[in-house]
């Protein structure tokens, strides 16, 4: 291992008094979501609203004088940026920062507001590092590494050291892979604490490099995710050994499953966790018979998310929960029959949130018309009572969503 236990305590000693010893809390609601009895660490409540702020500082306060005076540069899709770039600022060290162009808007934003210098660069992290690796050769600068790197492997390392302090029988901890530095240094921490505790890895399906690289296997990458802050195409050459030799399962998970995290720990925990951050949770969401009746630990590793997101990701989940719902109704176009509708709906205590009046669609008389309705329902057995009374009433309800008639 290119990083030991002992690196890891040196870090903690480092970083104590300038990143926060985070809450771990249980969370008893997740636990009946799951089935698993979990408890969360709120890494989101950094600074910098993310862990990365631990392995920032270990790596920056190992710096010499001449390094400290040329700068600094970190390619980064938000987080380790603005850990990079508010520690680096603290310590008087300049600090360029080359991120995606599609870094969302917050996270650039955070990272300007600390001082350092943004380059918007390529798609990827990957596209992004080729500039980085020009820049810092042109400019003689000190390349932090937002996982590669012994030291930032130490300082991540420092999360499991709290957690298995304050929860000491911990059964399995489930950990975001990106690049593997939060990985690799908890699961050193960790196993050297606990030699039995089960190291699990989440992955986001859309980029499986952990996944392709332990397994031999050619899963494709790339698309949009939620969950960008772990969206790398190469595994480190440093974290790739421990995950290979202490993570027990990495398990993929899909961008609905990211979706249904982030908002369970909104809607039940009352904190925001980023797609990244969420990625733990929604390990546990797609396979749960796997950790049923064991102790998990799950790290929030970070809260930056794009309001508007996070605005979409709420409405979504209450579709998927059947608590939003679409039916296109066929009606008589004559005086009165909205009226007679929305009363009607009212009386089944559903809550009209849209309508959408269509006379020109070619499958109903010339006489008739369209009606796109969205309302509020109460679940799904609530919003199956109101299409069974439109279909009684003749109005021929269908389900947008499901883009056929319900029966």
């Amino acid at each position: 291992m290119t990083v030991s236990i002992a690196d890891i305590e040196a870090a903690r000693r480092v970083i104590k008094g300038a990143v926060l010893r985070t809450p771990m809390l249980p969370a008893p609601k997740l636990s009946a979501l799951t089935g698993a009895e979990i408890f969360v660490k709120y890494e989101n409540l950094q600074v910098t609203n993310s862990f990365k702020d631990r392995g920032a500082l270990n790596k920056l306060a190992s710096l010499g004088e001449a390094e400290r005076k040329r700068g600094v540069i970190a390619m980064s899709a938000g987080n380790h940026a603005q850990a990079v770039a508010y520690h680096a600022a603290r310590l008087g060290i300049p600090a360029t920062i080359v991120m995606p162009v599609t870094t969302p808007f917050v996270k650039v934003a955070a990272t300007r507001s600390h001082g350092a210098e943004v380059v918007l660069e390529g798609e990827t992290i990957t596209e992004a590092q080729a500039r980085c690796e020009r820049i810092m050769a042109e400019r003689g600068l000190t390349l932090v590494h937002p996982y590669d790197d012994a030291r930032i492997i130490a300082g991540q390392g420092t999360i499991a050291i709290e957690m298995l302090e304050e929860v000491p029988d911990l059964e399995a901890l489930v950990i975001p892979i990106g690049g593997g530095g939060l990985i690799a240094g908890n699961a050193i921490a960790a196993r050297a604490r606990s030699p039995k505790i089960e190291i699990f890895g989440a992955e986001a399906a859309l980029y499986p490099s952990a996944w392709n690289a332990i397994k031999g296997a050619t899963l494709p990458f790339g698309g949009p995710t939620l969950a960008e802050g772990i969206a790398v195409k190469n595994v480190g050459r440093l974290t790739l050994p421990v995950i290979r030799e202490l993570v027990s399962e990495i398990v993929l998970v899909n961008e609905a499953q990211l979706e249904r995290a982030v908002n369970a720990y909104l809607t039940l925990q009352k904190t925001m966790a980023e797609g990244a951050g969420a990625a733990g949770l929604a390990a546990l969401l797609a396979k749960p018979d796997r950790f049923r009746g064991k102790r998990v630990g799950l790290i929030l590793c970070g809260g930056n998310i794009d309001p508007r997101i996070l605005a979409s990701i709420m409405v979504r989940e209450l579709e998927r929960e059947t608590r939003i719902v679409s039916f296109r109704l066929t009606i008589p176009d004559r005086p009165g029959v909205l009226g007679q509708i929305a009363t009607r709906l009212g009386e089944l205590g559903a809550n009209i949130l849209e309508v959408d009046h269509r006379r020109l669609f070619l499958d109903v008389p010339a006489n008739g018309a369209k009606l796109d309705v969205t309302i509020e329902t109460r679940d799904a057995a609530h919003a199956e009572d109101i299409r069974a009374a439109l279909a009684r009433d003749g109005l021929h309800p269908m389900r947008l969503e499901a883009g056929a008639a319900m029966e």
